[in-house]
């Protein structure tokens, strides 16, 4: 990276003995804590002025965790016992402040990281945070995570659209839509949920399905579909699991074809191990497709002023449009030269071996397998920077050691 160019501020350049974290969500607090309970500290940086940012901000007031929460648990730290099964949103952001407190974990608040790039004379990290601030140290973690930066997809005409248009990072409550039509663009699990949101408040969604997509039922006879599916994995082949959790939906949920959902040729489990793409689980929002309360539309063609125009030829008018359109990666804009992620700021090899690049880089919560992944990465990050830690302590005590001459 080098000394800055003429014209750039000077930066105060400083020393860290510690790995890096960039990020305080839920990936950079578990690698902290597995850290420290290794008796390895850590300086953990994060440009927002909370931890969990995008749960704190930029989530909707209904959201719950959709799968049961010891599915949810990060690394060495259980959920209260008084918590419920699917735990809300505030929940869980009070279970990630506790567990920061318990493992002593103090982010560097407002810490907002310019860019980040190996130097191969120092043989270390320098990130650049600020305008006026450089770190230095031998080990980078990246835990910004997927869902870093809202994704906001180029529509024809959406410019001219004279109503309100926000993405779901901005969504809070339908209460704020009451008595609207609003086009929902997007079926994952946040376009069902704010779909069902609006209805609940006496707003009129219509929600675009532009591919093919799997919903199953949260649950199963009272067992969750996620828990069932990673208990038969160990047993029956991932084709067959696949198959038997098809036949339950269907007979929980019926055809959903019919409603213009229409389920892709690849099972749920093996899309998702292949494309990271999570298939929807049901919290309400099918009900209110089959009695016509949620409209489902397909692609949309243009928007217009008041309205939007899909590609079958209807046309609709509305008064707001939310989008459903997911989140990305924020890894390209700052990090600089590495070995581990693509362009896209996803790690190139797949779970579980992502996790680890070269020159003591690292990465955690880009698995696509939620938090589960995010633990059994951070378990490993702390056990590879352990290693080197003890490997620099016990030079560090030869070096010192005074030595005897015959």
């Amino acid at each position: 990276m080098g000394p800055p160019l003429e014209g750039e501020p000077k930066r105060k350049c400083t020393w860290v003995h510690c790995p890096i974290i960039v990020g305080a969500g839920p990936s950079g607090l578990a690698v902290a804590a597995c850290l420290s309970d290794l008796g390895i500290p850590s300086l953990v940086l994060e440009k927002s002025h909370c931890i969990a940012s995008l749960w704190q901000n930029r989530t909707y007031n209904r959201l719950r965790l959709h799968l049961p929460r010891h599915f949810c648990e990060l690394p060495l730290m259980a959920f209260p016992r008084g918590f419920p099964k699917y735990p809300s949103k505030h929940q869980f952001i009070r279970y990630l402040e506790s567990y920061a407190s318990h493992f002593g974990i103090q982010p560097h608040f407002g810490a907002h990281v310019q860019s980040a790039e190996f130097d191969v004379e120092l043989g270390c990290w320098r990130v650049r945070v600020g305008e006026e601030e450089e770190l230095v140290s031998r080990w980078l973690v990246v835990a910004t995570g997927e869902n870093a930066e809202p994704v906001v997809p180029e529509i024809p005409g959406l410019e001219r659209f004279a109503g309100r248009v926000i993405h779901t990072s901005c969504y809070k409550s339908g209460v704020e839509f009451k008595g609207q039509r609003v086009l929902v663009v997007g079926c994952g699990n946040s376009g069902m949920e704010v779909s069902l949101d609006l209805c609940r408040h006496n707003a009129r969604p219509f929600m675009v399905v532009r591919n093919s997509v799997h919903v199953l039922p949260r649950e199963m006879l009272g067992f969750s579909t996620f828990g069932v599916a990673m208990a038969l994995l160990k047993w029956l082949p991932l084709r067959l699991v696949d198959k038997f959790l098809l036949a339950m939906a269907q007979l929980i949920l019926g055809d959903t074809d019919i409603l213009g959902l229409r389920r892709p040729k690849t099972g749920p489990i093996e899309l998702k191990n292949h494309t990271g793409k999570t298939p929807v689980l049901d919290v309400g929002a099918l009900s209110h497709i089959k009695s016509g309360h949620i409209k489902v539309m397909g692609a949309v063609k243009e928007i217009r002023k008041e309205g939007v125009k899909f590609v079958d030829g209807r046309e609709e008018e509305m008064d707001s449009i939310v989008l459903a359109t997911g989140y990305k990666s924020n890894v390209p804009s700052w990090l600089r030269g590495d070995d581990i992620f693509t362009g896209e700021g996803m790690p190139k090899s797949p779970f579980p071996n992502g996790w680890k690049g070269s020159n003591g880089l690292y990465c955690v919560g880009f698995t696509k397998r939620g938090l589960l992944g995010t633990a059994s990465d951070a378990c490993n990050i702390a056990k590879d920077i352990h290693l080197h830690w003890n490997e620099k302590k016990n030079l560090a005590t030869k070096s010192s050691t005074p030595t005897t001459e015959a």
